[in-house]
């Protein structure tokens, strides 16, 4: 007889509640996903480096129609609150100062991969999927190309694109084009 154990998830009130009892630290990389505390890798300069040039470009072409979120979190759910490297949201004149944006708050989620994509694939794709993310792209700073995933079904996208350097990619929700060749130097 095979024995199972039976796994206690956290909700993200408790995760909540863990940082404001001092048991998480405001410097702890950590992000709740599914339920459990996910340590995030550290951030190298040239990941840093992206995400910096990454949200001057859409600073530039969003100006005041939407906000733009580094590193915060996105609550998805009772049980995951990632901290996507880039959110796109819904303009709010109280930028979000009540309560962390949801899935129906968000444009566009970007996670900057360079030892990181193959987990951004396996567990934050399936996770944005599921939760109703309409659009969601890795920068994949490995291969120099931008991964598009659009329309959520279940746990993952009908739509996969792959844009290289010599491509502009389309963002529905603004009707706007960016140059993937800014985002890659």
């Amino acid at each position: 007889m095979t024995a199972t154990l039976k796994r206690r998830l956290l909700t993200v009130d408790e995760y909540h509640k863990m940082g404001e009892a001092g048991i998480l630290k405001p410097d702890d990389k950590v992000e709740l996903i599914n339920g459990e505390i996910i340590t995030m890798s550290p951030i190298n300069s040239k990941h840093a480096s992206y995400v910096k040039r990454i949200n001057a470009l859409f600073t530039k072409l969003v100006g005041e129609d939407a906000i733009i979120s580094i590193q915060d979190p996105v609550r998805l759910n009772k049980h995951s609150e990632p901290e996507p490297d880039i959110a796109i949201l819904k303009f709010r004149a109280d930028y979000y100062s009540k309560k962390h944006p949801t899935a129906e708050d968000v444009i566009l989620l970007i996670e900057v991969s360079d030892s990181s994509v193959n987990v951004d694939r396996s567990f934050k794709l399936p996770l944005y999927a599921k939760s109703g993310i309409q659009e969601f792209w890795i920068i994949n700073l490995k291969n120099n190309q931008i991964e598009v995933y659009k329309n959520p079904k279940g746990d993952t996208y009908e739509t996969k694109e792959i844009f290289k350097k010599e491509k502009s990619i389309k963002l529905e929700q603004l009707d706007a084009f960016i140059e993937v060749s800014k985002i890659f130097f």
